[in-house]
């Protein structure tokens, strides 16, 4: 058996420039960078020592079993998300306040009779113009998904800004800037903001990390940087089955009061969590994660009141449960999905309702 390798004298995250948190990609581009900057081929024979330690930062950090044991021994705190994207908690929003009786919210002047969303025409111009123009274009639907996106990793997008060149990160700001005045109203949110600048420094700063990454950090890290928007904006508010839930929603919103109660009865235990099916999940598929998420909300905002505040409050996490499974009914066997809707059939999920259309193709 090999020798365990020391454990190095020194802090390995900061002679990187990384925080404890941050994913591979982060610490590829740290350490590219600073490789460029002093390598003994550009730094001179002065920079051999400290690319000696950079070399070393890396081969520790890159390596799971070896970043483990180093922040294991060293008692640091490294919590990296389930894709080693450097997020030591994802924030989940709350969906907003329902809109209309319905159920459904905003964007009525963008969605066709089955309340998907139809996405503006396509603008001309260089590509960070078309971008502006679809950002002062997001309509509410696009807002309410936006605010429930994953956000892209804090540390991987300090790192980035931490070592591009001046007159990229000066082009950056400049296209902050004109985001920032091309928002709609409601959208400088925290959440929001994160995901569109996700986009804005993949625009920006795509070449810069196409020269320093390889495949598949660089895809890897595209894919960080744009999911939160690609998962978002121009895709139907409920996903693929969205039909299904306008029509589940306003079931909900006409219950009386014998029909609240019914439905408070079904209220899911505790701790059971809602089913996701085989080979889906909400890590891997955002956008259903967010349709997910915002279906439930609007049939929980849809249940009537004119019944005590405990029923109530049973009532709105019951109807947040066959909302969820109406959203992935698709990606469900036929059997499996009419055994779990079985405590709201046919009342509120009828047998022979369709399924819905295909899953929508992700504009970028």
């Amino acid at each position: 058996m090999a020798p365990r390798p020391p454990l190095p004298d020194d802090d390995l995250y900061r002679r990187l420039g990384v925080p404890v948190d941050a994913g591979v990609e982060a610490i590829e581009v740290a350490w590219r960078a600073l490789l460029r900057r002093h390598h003994p081929d550009v730094a001179g024979p002065d920079g051999t020592e400290l690319a000696k330690r950079i070399n070393v930062a890396h081969d520790w950090l890159s390596d799971p079993a070896l970043r483990a044991r180093y922040d294991r021994e060293r008692g640091l705190r490294h919590a990296v998300g389930p894709r080693g994207d450097g997020s030591a908690a994802r924030w989940r929003a709350r969906g907003p306040a329902r809109e209309g009786a319905d159920g459904a919210r905003g964007g009525a002047g963008n969605r066709g009779e089955d309340g998907a969303h139809r996405a503006p025409g396509r603008p001309t111009g260089t590509a960070e113009d078309r971008f502006i123009a679809r950002v002062a274009a997001l309509t509410s639907t696009d807002l309410d998904r936006l605010a429930l996106a994953e956000p892209q990793p804090i540390a991987f997008a300090a790192t980035v800004r931490r070592f591009v060149p001046p007159e990229r990160l000066a082009a950056l700001e400049t296209l902050d800037a004109r985001v920032a005045a091309a928002l709609p109203a409601g959208a400088d949110r925290p959440v929001i903001r994160d995901a569109i600048d996700g986009v804005a420094t993949e625009l920006v700063l795509g070449p810069f990390l196409d020269e320093l990454l390889s495949q598949p950090f660089r895809a890897r890290a595209r894919e960080r940087l744009t999911r939160g928007w690609d998962s978002a904006v121009g895709q139907p508010r409920y996903g693929p089955n969205g039909r299904a839930i306008t029509a589940l929603v306003r079931r909900i919103h006409g219950l009386d009061r014998d029909g609240v109660r019914a439905l408070a009865a079904t209220v899911p235990a505790a701790r059971d969590e809602a089913p996701w099916p085989p080979g889906v999940t909400a890590e891997e598929d955002d956008a259903l994660r967010v349709s997910a998420i915002l279906a439930a909300h609007d049939a929980a905002d849809a249940v009537p009141g004119g019944v005590d505040a405990a029923t109530r409050s049973q009532a709105r996490r019951a109807a947040m449960r066959p909302a969820h499974l109406i959203v992935l009914r698709h990606a469900f066997p036929a059997s499996a999905f009419a055994a779990l809707t079985a405590p709201w059939r046919p009342w509120l999920v009828p047998a022979d309702e369709p399924a819905g259309a295909h899953r929508p193709v992700r504009q970028a």
